[in-house]
């Protein structure tokens, strides 16, 4: 979502998903600990509303309650170590770890690491028990065969779960993307569930690159809007186990950066967003979000192996599907063809396994692909809404 994985991604409905849950739990006396494991196999969706919208407010209730919370406006300066930690301040944010990978034997594989960070109030002052911040994790691991999902709910305030700045560290129980030392990068990522678990190092080949207008990321034609930044230059190496078996693996992964307070219009029902690694190190982010009764808003980019960035729009991107697959009951858009004319780009997608289906407390499709046609090579697709 992950936002997409992407805002992959998600208030409204991670705030019902964090009170609904944690109201059952706490009814049944298991406190802090009994809302933190949910583990799943990406199967069937939880109880949601049709295609995952939330009553006329986009997808996952994105587009209401930013009432009373910090607005994103155009123009602010990005600082780093800074602004890789939390913005309380902001009703939603995330930080979102896709990865490609592949074994000495050649297979590929998938990972995907999400925390989200949902504010219940616009007073981030309290502390403790009563610190007004849900925190929400997802895991998952990919492959041709398998596609095995995890989640953890848990509040802020307690140590349970959080994010800080410097050294950096994001984590929710023992699912963990953290600095290594004083830097940023090198990175740990580990996370764990029901038949799998991945314990990664991630190396940055370059900085951070700033989405959109120097950061800022419109969504639509009414001013809705996120701060966006992303980590697309991750080198990756380490291990994981699915099924019993230990696999070492190696690739690239790209992390996403995103907050705001109300990120989408209520006619956005959801988006299709594509990250990209081309054969010559540069990147490419295509992002769409779909309006009720047609058409989209782009907000998409090119980013040069120096890390430049070109902010792309409108009919500078053509992304159209090409065949769907039933997958968790729905019809969904697994392959594509992409284009980009002004970079001489046209390809087509093909998914690592077309059921990559996140079927957590608000389901979406997010999975590895692959790509071929004027460019071959991998990246990850997130599909919301359907």
């Amino acid at each position: 979502m992950n936002a997409d994985s992407r805002f992959v991604s998600l208030a409204a409905l991670l705030l019902a998903a964090a009170l609904g849950i944690a109201g059952a739990a706490l009814a049944q006396g298991q406190g802090a600990s009994g809302l933190s494991d949910l583990s799943g196999q990406g199967d069937a969706p939880r109880a949601a509303a049709p295609g995952g919208a939330s009553g006329g407010q986009g997808y996952a209730g994105l587009s209401g309650g930013g009432a009373g919370y910090a607005a994103v406006r155009p123009g602010r300066r990005f600082a780093f170590p800074a602004d890789h930690g939390p913005h309380p301040g902001h009703r939603i944010e995330w930080w979102y770890v896709t990865a490609n990978l592949s074994a000495p034997d050649g297979r590929a594989f998938g990972v995907q690491w999400t925390l989200f960070r949902q504010a219940l109030s616009p007073d981030p002052a309290s502390e403790g028990w009563s610190a007004p911040q849900i925190w929400l994790a997802h895991a998952a691991l990919t492959s041709a065969e398998a596609h095995r999902t995890a989640e953890k709910l848990g509040r802020g305030g307690v140590g349970q779960a959080g994010a800080a700045a410097s050294p950096f560290r994001a984590w929710l129980d023992d699912w963990r993307l953290a600095s290594r030392g004083e830097s940023f990068a090198p990175l740990r990522l580990t996370a764990h569930g029901e038949g799998f678990a991945y314990d990664l190092d991630l190396s940055a080949d370059g900085a951070p690159v700033l989405q959109g207008q120097d950061g800022f990321s419109l969504k639509s034609e009414g001013g809705q809007a996120s701060y966006y930044y992303s980590h697309p230059f991750l080198a990756v190496s380490g291990r994981l186990t699915l099924e019993g078996e230990t696999i070492p693996v190696a690739g690239r992964a790209w992390l996403d950066r995103e907050w705001s307070s109300q990120p989408l219009a209520g006619d956005q029902p959801g988006w299709d967003w594509f990250a990209l690694h081309l054969p010559e190190g540069e990147k490419l982010m295509l992002y769409r979000l779909r309006r009720t009764g047609g058409g989209g808003y782009q907000a998409s980019s090119f980013i040069s192996a120096d890390g430049a960035v070109e902010a792309l729009h409108g009919e500078q991107v053509a992304m159209t599907p090409l065949e769907s697959a039933r997958v968790a009951g729905r019809d969904v858009p697994v392959r594509w063809r992409l284009s980009v004319p002004s970079r001489g780009l046209d390809v087509t997608t093909t998914p690592l396994n077309p059921q990559s289906w996140m079927g957590e407390s608000f389901p979406y499709w997010e999975g590895p692909i692959s790509f071929a046609g004027t460019h071959s090579g991998v990246g990850y697709m997130e599909l919301t809404g359907y």
